[in-house]
């Protein structure tokens, strides 16, 4: 089988009405028994960082003792989940006698190395700051300080990195003239800078959540097979990101750097594609749509995401909405294309204020 036949993205949730740890349990419960986990990422609501930290130890624990020495990479973000209590997203893969796993750890960080005739690839993550109080930028240094010594350890060169999830408390927010995106924006670029990306950024999102400071995930490749091969993908009707003006960008430590991500990534398999979808909303050129209403946004952020899949079909979206009253609204839309894929929606804060919607996903062709 190809790649784009072994790997599988699903979405559990819970119901509201049990405890934390009851929600973990049902949720590990649903995982697959006969594929190999790569990733879990959970997403829920605590009540502070206090009770974050807490459940993330807790979650570290129990998906422990449920997975042994397969330890899948994870992460914990705080984004309250709009269609259950706990809600967990699974990369799993269905390996063959022609794939060698291995599971790994760098400190309290598990990772997952795959390889194959076609390459290695890196599934690491829930890196996070060791001191949630400290700033923004400190977290990021920290952040990325991880995920390079984790790609050295493993031979992976920094612009392998082809999908980047970027995770940050109140995103929006100032600490005095400097907007905490902004700050992690500088931060990503200064790492970054240690090569010259030839073949385009990451695909990324960059996304907010209500507490737990600064979370990054990240999946990357090394090709091995001339048969196999990643492209950055552009939007036409969108400015890359990368390329942004000025006008757009806030001020964080006197710099004004671009966020450095491609609006979407694919990596062929012979025949067949797999399309990593950066977060996306509604944005032509490089301004917002403002005061359009929720329903005209998410069908342009629908329009922006069919520009970067073309034949390629959805298997998988997370929708992120600013307020939690639009999500009964979201749904509707989204039920109105017929997917019939697995839909998470997380309320969060977008990088604008004035976005209302933002959705990124996976495409197969």
């Amino acid at each position: 089988m190809n790649y784009c036949d072994k790997i599988h993205y699903t979405i559990y949730t819970t119901e509201k009405a049990f405890s934390f740890e009851e929600m973990v349990d049902a949720l590990l419960a649903q995982l697959p028994k006969d594929e190999a986990i790569f990733r879990l990422a959970f997403f829920g609501m605590p009540a502070d960082n206090e009770e974050y930290v807490s459940r993330r130890i807790l979650l570290n624990e129990k998906v422990r003792k449920f997975t042994g020495d397969c330890n899948p990479v994870l992460s914990y973000v705080s984004q309250p989940p709009l269609n259950g209590g706990l809600i967990v997203e699974v990369h799993s893969y269905r390996a063959e006698d022609c794939d060698k796993l291995s599971y790994r750890h760098f400190g309290d960080f598990p990772y997952v190395l795959l390889e194959n005739g076609d390459g290695r690839f890196l599934f690491a993550g829930g890196f996070h700051g060791s001191v949630i109080k400290s700033g923004i930028r400190q977290q990021s240094d920290e952040v990325f300080r991880l995920i390079g010594e984790v790609m050295r350890r493993e031979e992976f060169p920094v612009e392998s990195i082809i999908r980047q999830w970027n995770y940050l408390e109140q995103i929006t927010k100032f600490d005095g003239p400097d907007q905490h995106y902004q700050i992690f924006n500088n931060a990503r670029s200064d790492f970054y800078s240690q090569t010259e990306w030839n073949n385009g950024y990451p695909a990324a999102t960059g996304i907010g959540a209500n507490l737990g400071g600064v979370l990054v995930d990240i999946d990357a490749v090394q090709f091995t097979s001339s048969r196999c091969f990643a492209t950055p993908i552009d939007n036409k009707l969108q400015v890359a990101a990368h390329a942004y003006s000025e006008q757009v960008l806030e001020m964080a430590g006197q710099k004004k750097t671009t966020p450095k991500f491609e609006r979407a990534k694919s990596m062929t398999f012979d025949n067949r594609r797999l399309v990593y979808i950066s977060g996306t909303a509604a944005i032509r050129g490089e301004e917002t749509l403002i005061g359009v209403g929720l329903e005209r946004q998410l069908h342009i952020t629908m329009e922006n995401i069919a520009q970067l899949t073309g034949k390629a079909k959805l298997k998988m979206l997370r929708v992120y909405l600013k307020e939690k009253s639009f999500y009964e609204e979201a749904r509707e839309l989204l039920e109105d294309y017929k997917l019939n894929i697995p839909i998470s929606y997380m309320w969060a804060d977008v990088c604008r204020d004035e976005l209302l919607v933002e959705i990124e996903g996976i495409a197969i062709e």
